[in-house]
Protein backbone atom coordinates (compact mmCIF):
# COMPACT_ATOMS: atom_id res chain seq x y z
CA UNK A 1 0.00 0.00 0.00
CA UNK A 2 1.43 3.25 -1.24
CA UNK A 3 1.28 6.35 1.46
CA UNK A 4 -1.74 7.80 -0.34
CA UNK A 5 -3.62 5.45 0.42
CA UNK A 6 -6.43 5.14 3.32
CA UNK A 7 -5.26 2.61 5.75
CA UNK A 8 -9.26 1.18 6.63
CA UNK A 9 -10.84 -1.18 8.72
CA UNK A 10 -14.29 -2.74 9.68
CA UNK A 11 -16.27 -1.32 12.57
CA UNK A 12 -19.45 -3.49 12.86
CA UNK A 13 -20.74 -5.73 10.56
CA UNK A 14 -24.09 -7.90 9.80
CA UNK A 15 -25.15 -9.57 6.98
CA UNK A 16 -27.04 -6.73 5.86
CA UNK A 17 -24.92 -3.26 6.90
CA UNK A 18 -21.46 -2.81 6.82
CA UNK A 19 -19.70 0.01 8.93
CA UNK A 20 -16.09 1.14 8.55
CA UNK A 21 -13.36 3.71 9.02
CA UNK A 22 -10.68 5.17 6.74
CA UNK A 23 -7.73 6.74 7.96
CA UNK A 24 -6.81 9.13 5.17
CA UNK A 25 -3.50 10.27 4.03
CA UNK A 26 -4.20 13.80 5.10
CA UNK A 27 -4.51 12.69 8.91
CA UNK A 28 -8.57 13.02 8.42
CA UNK A 29 -10.79 10.08 9.95
CA UNK A 30 -14.11 9.39 7.73
CA UNK A 31 -16.40 6.85 8.58
CA UNK A 32 -19.02 4.78 6.28
CA UNK A 33 -22.37 3.12 6.51
CA UNK A 34 -23.26 0.31 3.63
CA UNK A 35 -26.66 -0.16 3.68
CA UNK A 36 -26.84 -3.17 0.81
CA UNK A 37 -26.22 -0.81 -2.32
CA UNK A 38 -26.20 2.57 -0.69
CA UNK A 39 -22.96 4.18 0.87
CA UNK A 40 -22.83 6.97 3.53
CA UNK A 41 -20.04 9.13 3.86
CA UNK A 42 -18.91 10.86 7.31
CA UNK A 43 -16.53 13.11 8.46
CA UNK A 44 -15.36 12.96 12.16
CA UNK A 45 -17.79 15.23 13.21
CA UNK A 46 -20.80 14.04 11.25
CA UNK A 47 -20.19 10.36 12.71
CA UNK A 48 -20.04 11.77 16.27
CA UNK A 49 -23.57 13.25 15.39
CA UNK A 50 -24.62 10.38 13.54
CA UNK A 51 -24.04 8.00 16.77
CA UNK A 52 -25.76 10.42 19.25
CA UNK A 53 -28.51 10.31 16.95
CA UNK A 54 -28.54 6.14 17.00
CA UNK A 55 -28.73 6.12 20.59
CA UNK A 56 -31.39 8.53 21.25
CA UNK A 57 -32.94 6.20 18.41
CA UNK A 58 -32.85 3.00 21.28
CA UNK A 59 -34.07 5.26 24.10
Amino acid sequence: MSNNEPKTGTIAETENFLAWKAEEPDGETTYHIELNNVTIHFFEEEWTEFLQLVRNLEG
